[in-house]
């Protein structure tokens, strides 16, 4: 089922299920791991922030968790990495809740042996897997390869609350492609999808991998900033006018490229509420265009 060396988190304050746990996998031929063991929550978000295994093992129980919390945590930061959750006789009701909460199985203590632990964490990757892969599939933009709405709000949402946990700061930008009714009217449909993957990967150019960036409709785009500094906004504008100006020069461009760009930093004193920083950046952004407009018709 799987290849290669699979990288367990075994997060267990017991030592001895600990120690149990590990002699089940050693019983298993094919299961080849590296196992990294810590006993809290605390210490396993820790990890979680330094690197990603690639499936988490996690006691239900924990001396700073109880019950779901642990769960929603885990996943909060890893919401990729599968998650199998280990519970006592008596969570028969949180281990099914679990699964709800983003575990992808549960197996009751006393009842593991190693080739039940070994298929659970191999079909919980498997599951994973296709289940990243479907939501991909349902969260990109066909044209530009972005996220799409769907894809940026719920990427968003999550790093918000995160951030709003670890007080970084967070920045959401809102632009525009000036002129894509024209483009398209002047130079054909073709031309302004052109314009639109040229826009996405000017856009792409400016953020950071770690950014959500997506295009949320029609010539709209959107991104999430988190942890960035106080001139962030005039920073990472002024690298999009860099880049529009170095693509602009590029030889057989029939019109320049040009996008209107808005941002509003969010008061991480309270959550803050995506929908409402979207529509304050987009306000900013339309202030910015109506500007450019002007600037032009007095010229």
């Amino acid at each position: 089922m799987t290849t290669g060396v699979t990288k367990i988190l075994l997060v267990e304050d017991n030592p001895g299920d600990a120690r149990l746990l590990r002699e089940a996998l050693v019983e298993i031929p094919e299961s080849r791991f590296e196992l990294t063991h810590c006993e809290t929550l605390a210490q396993a978000l820790g990890c979680l922030e330094k690197s990603k295994p690639d499936v988490i093992l996690s006691d239900l129980g924990l001396p700073d968790s109880q019950g779901l919390e642990a769960v929603r945590r885990i996943h909060d930061v890893a919401t990729d990495v599968p998650l199998v959750v280990l519970t006592a006789l008596k969570d028969d009701t949180l281990a099914p809740q679990s699964l709800q909460q983003g575990a992808q199985d549960y197996l009751v203590k006393g009842q593991i042996d190693g080739s039940l632990l070994w298929r659970a964490l191999c079909y919980a990757m498997e599951r994973q897997r296709i289940h990243l892969l479907l939501l991909t599939l349902a969260l990109i933009d066909d044209l530009t390869g972005l996220n799409n709405r769907r894809g940026f709000m719920a990427m968003a949402e999550q790093q918000m609350k995160l951030a709003y946990r670890t007080r970084k700061p967070i920045f959401l930008f809102f632009a525009d492609l000036d002129g894509m009714k024209r483009i398209n009217d002047t130079f054909g449909h073709q031309e302004g999808n052109r314009a639109l993957v040229d826009a996405a990967r000017v856009l792409k150019d400016s953020f950071r991998q770690s950014d959500v960036l997506a295009r949320i409709g029609g010539d709209e785009f959107a991104a999430l900033v988190v942890d960035g500094v106080e001139n962030s906004g005039e920073v990472i504008g002024h690298r999009i006018q860099q880049k529009l100006n170095a693509h602009n020069t590029n030889p057989g461009r029939r019109y320049d490229l040009s996008l209107s760009v808005g941002v509003v930093a969010a008061d991480m004193s309270q959550q803050a509420d995506l929908e409402l920083l979207l529509s304050q950046a987009d306000a900013v952004m339309y202030q910015q265009k109506q500007e450019k407009r002007a600037l032009r018709e007095s010229a």
